[in-house]
């Protein structure tokens, strides 16, 4: 069952397009992790899938259902956690919580008692003395407190220190392990890596791709270190290595290889009779600069912050 559709969306901003045909699909009991530059679009993306704005064109549903159309009825079976929270600030930390799971229909008080415990929140404190970690743990702990059935994070750990991270880490494997949905948009490329099942890359407006990271791996090379009985010759004329090291009287290389070329590579050296070899797969990291090294040498530059995400 899909509990997100996105087909063919787009948003402009007056003459500025955000979004440029984006395509996405999130099945129950899933973890994607949307993942781009700044300004590449994944904001806005969540922002359309809360009903809180307004799609130009495409389809944007939600449990097959219009998200901007049935954005109160959805908003029941829903969470949501932003990178930058702002709360009220003459409520506690606890009245927000409880606020927020009401309009949920409910407050489960043994999970609100138990996240409170876990991301060591004081809920009696005015959230205009909480840190900015302290207010995201506010939206965290109603979030994870709640029943929902969807969880919509836009970097969810912003001020978190690395010890409440990996407790949030540890929640989201919670969620996943009931079969909950989750949208996980992070600049956490090891945390995406971690709790994610599928990964989408947007760019410009576009997502350039989705799949799992094993069938993104393609799209990068893999990382050799070896050491071999014989001086190691004629490996820099082979087609498909790159950034290639010789040391140690040629017997000892570091390169890095593309995938679709790697057997033929390894072919090649055996002639060379290995003493020891180390083949490590592209991360995520090497996977989202990919295509951010390739934005760039689009446009001469790099992304910069802007005001749409």
């Amino acid at each position: 069952m899909n509990i997100i559709e996105v087909k063919d969306l787009v948003k402009y901003y007056g003459k500025f397009q955000a979004l440029d045909g984006v395509d996405m699909t999130v099945r129950k009991g899933e973890v994607l992790g949307f993942i781009g530059p700044n300004g590449a679009g994944k904001t806005t993306t969540i922002r359309i899938l809360l009903g809180l704005l307004r799609k130009t064109s495409g389809q944007a549903n939600i449990f097959g259902k219009d998200a901007w159309n049935k954005a109160a009825e959805l908003h029941k079976s829903m969470a949501y956690v932003p990178g930058d929270v702002n709360l009220w600030p003459t409520l506690t930390g606890g009245e927000v919580i409880d606020l927020l799971n009401k309009l949920r229909g409910g407050i489960n008080k043994e999970k609100r008692a138990e996240m409170l415990k876990r991301f060591e929140l004081d809920p009696t404190k005015r959230c205009d003395t909480y840190s900015k970690g302290n207010r995201q743990k506010v939206a965290i702990v109603s979030a994870f407190a709640s029943d929902a059935e969807l969880f919509l994070m836009d970097e969810p750990t912003a001020g978190l220190d690395p010890l409440m991270e990996a407790v949030f880490q540890e929640c989201v494997l919670e969620l996943k392990a009931l079969g909950k949905t989750v949208l996980l948009s992070s600049h956490t490329l090891s945390v995406v890596e971690k709790l994610c099942d599928q990964v989408s890359i947007i760019r410009q407006g576009k997502i350039v791709e989705s799949g799992s990271l094993d069938e993104l791996r393609h799209l990068t090379r893999a990382s050799i270190t070896l050491e071999t009985v014989k001086p190691i010759m004629g490996l820099d004329n082979i087609e498909g290595v790159h950034d290639l090291s010789i040391e140690e009287n040629r017997v000892r290389a570091r390169f890095q290889v593309e995938s679709d070329k790697l057997h033929s590579v390894l072919s090649f050296l055996s002639q060379f009779e290995f003493k020891s070899l180390v083949s490590r797969p592209p991360s995520l990291v090497e996977l989202f600069m990919h295509h951010y090294a390739e934005n760039s040498a689009d446009t001469g530059e790099p992304e910069k912050e802007g005001a749409v995400r």
